[in-house]
């Protein structure tokens, strides 16, 4: 006999229902009956019958009159069950399943989420918070969640689609930003590194490419790992591919920042049995190209934001960033004044020492030009043992004159998609850059990545974005707060719970009530603690011995 229950949401609201069940053989087969309906118990009542179930063989010392109660401080609680709850109404927790391999992988995504690290570290962290007590799960170690990434990426297609339907249901979402980026890596063991364009700017460093795929709110669906040296436009043919035949999408709408969506992926896009759109930016080469072309006018820069439409039905939307041009047009005089800083720096040593080699300063200042990428307007010579700059009026003017501009691109027709709508699209694809920030920096920590298997790989970075899923609905549920999530988390892992002692066996969990601060958090967030919470009694620890095995 067992209590069962199950959430389901309506709109904004939750609704759980409870259920006195029990299991029984009929001709074999094991078989399950409802016995009564216990909806309408308080969480306390609910909790009692559990624990009278979980201890029907001791009920007996538990009503004796020699009952002996004990209280010591249990576990961490707060954190778990904050990420727990949250990854619970996301559909996280119902989409990984509630097999052990299941909830050992939302272990480790609510692991990444509370505080980063390796599977050793996500371990560690089980023992000193009320993992396996909140899960249900029994004793595991590194290996065991090693083994759990393989798991995770055998069924990371299947996991996604669920966490698509839980989103957008019978909806079919007909906006998709897609965007990669890199993440390097220590060592050259790993089976999908290769070297490739670095966006980290770590020279000499192997990396790979990770893809991710979210919907226009930007919240993730689905994450690809490449090996490092895939170009961006390569990985672009999976997505298409994902969201006809897996999400079955209808008038899609691909978003991909310049360089990703070519002609080769237009046309892909454009082929049957798809028909989608797309939203572009276009190189600077090709905006130079539509110039000369007579296609568009840089006149056209001067409009808040301007259309043009070619006869094959290709809108171009153009806008100046006005911002953006005084940050460039800043950036050049900072450069400049740095070169000439050098040249006064340069022209003292050459003044003081008269043997010094004037042709070796100058070579020195033409290459700091070069790095500055100024050499183009701003040339180095020297006269009579004296160093001096001069800036080409005529090139820098034709520098500028790009600054701040940007052209998009697509083939939406003007009844579905207004220019201001195109604009404001492609913008989004700064939510997609946020998940890239939150998930490669200190607050989930993509790297390093301590794992050498491409399974394993891929699974890392597929707990990462669930992780991710969770962080952000934090992040929006906290905002009012003025507190970060890592901030929230770190003074929830405060609150534990009280280990209770019943004549020196029985043991269940208390939940204290929180004090005001975490009162406020846990408001904000929705959440509802329970008053009890039955102990497992299991101590999670890590092996004292490695195999030596790969990982």
């Amino acid at each position: 006999m067992y209590v069962d229950s199950s959430t389901v949401k309506q709109g904004d609201k939750s609704y759980t229902r409870y259920l006195l069940r029990e299991c029984y053989r009929e001709n074999g087969k094991v078989k399950h009956r409802t016995i009564a309906n216990l909806s309408s118990c308080s969480d306390a009542e609910i909790a009692a019958i559990r624990l009278a179930l979980r201890h029907k063989e001791q009920l007996a010392s538990l009503l004796s009159d020699k009952t002996t109660v004990t209280q010591k401080q249990g576990l961490s609680f707060g954190a778990v069950w904050i990420a727990y709850s949250i990854a619970r109404e996301l559909g996280i927790v119902e989409a990984l399943g509630t097999t052990r391999e299941g909830k050992l992988a939302l272990w480790q995504v609510i692991g990444r989420v509370i505080d980063q690290g390796s599977r050793l570290s996500a371990v560690r962290l089980a023992g000193s918070h009320a993992a396996c007590d909140i899960l249900s799960v029994g004793k595991f170690d590194e290996n065991d969640l090693y083994d759990n990434l393989d798991w995770l990426a055998e069924r990371q297609a299947t996991i996604e689609d669920r966490l698509y339907r839980k989103l957008h249901g019978a909806e079919k979402s007909g906006l998709f930003l897609y965007d990669v980026t890199s993440s390097y890596l220590e060592g050259t063991e790993n089976e999908l590194s290769a070297f490739g364009y670095n966006r980290d700017g770590k020279k000499g460093k192997m990396q790979i490419v990770i893809g991710l795929l979210c919907d226009n709110e930007g919240t993730p669906l689905s994450v690809e790992v490449f090996t490092g040296n895939t170009q961006d436009p390569k990985t672009v043919g999976p997505q298409i591919k994902k969201v006809a035949e897996r999400f079955g999408a209808k008038d899609v709408t691909f978003v991909g920042d310049r360089g990703m969506i070519k002609n080769g992926q237009i046309e892909a896009l454009h082929a049957e049995p798809y028909g989608f759109h797309y939203i572009t930016a276009i190189t600077k080469p090709q905006v130079e190209n539509l110039l000369t072309r007579n296609i568009i006018q840089m006149n056209l820069f001067d409009q808040a934001l301007a259309e043009v439409t070619t006869d094959d039905g290709t809108r171009y939307v153009l806008r100046r960033n006005p911002v953006r041009a005084k940050e460039m047009k800043a950036s050049r005089e900072d450069k400049l004044a740095t070169a000439r800083r050098m040249i006064d720096e340069r022209n003292c040593y050459l003044e003081e020492h008269p043997k010094a080699n004037v042709a070796i300063a100058l070579r020195a200042i033409s290459e700091r030009t070069e790095r500055l990428k100024i050499s183009d307007w701003a040339m180095a010579s020297a006269n009579d043992r004296v160093l001096s700059i001069t800036v080409d009026a005529e090139t820098l003017g034709e520098a500028e004159k790009f600054d701040g501009c940007y052209v998009l691109k697509t083939d939406l027709p003007v009844e579905s998609a207004s220019k201001e709508t195109i604009h404001d699209r492609y913008k989004d694809l700064t939510l997609v850059e946020s998940a890239f920030r939150t998930s490669k920096t200190a607050e989930l920590e993509v790297r390093p990545i301590h794992v050498r298997l491409a399974t394993r790989t891929r699974g890392h970075v597929f707990v990462v974005m669930m992780a991710y899923r969770v962080v952000k609905e934090l992040s929006r549920r906290w905002k009012q707060l003025d507190v970060t999530v890592q901030e929230g988390l770190d003074e929830l892992s405060t609150l534990c719970a009280v280990e209770v002692g019943v004549n020196g066996s029985v043991r269940y969990n208390r939940i204290p009530e929180p004090r005001e601060s975490l009162g406020k958090l846990l408001s904000a967030a929705g959440v509802r603690l329970p008053d009890i919470l039955p102990s497992t009694g299991v101590k999670v620890t890590t092996k004292k011995k490695l195999p030596s095995r790969r990982k």
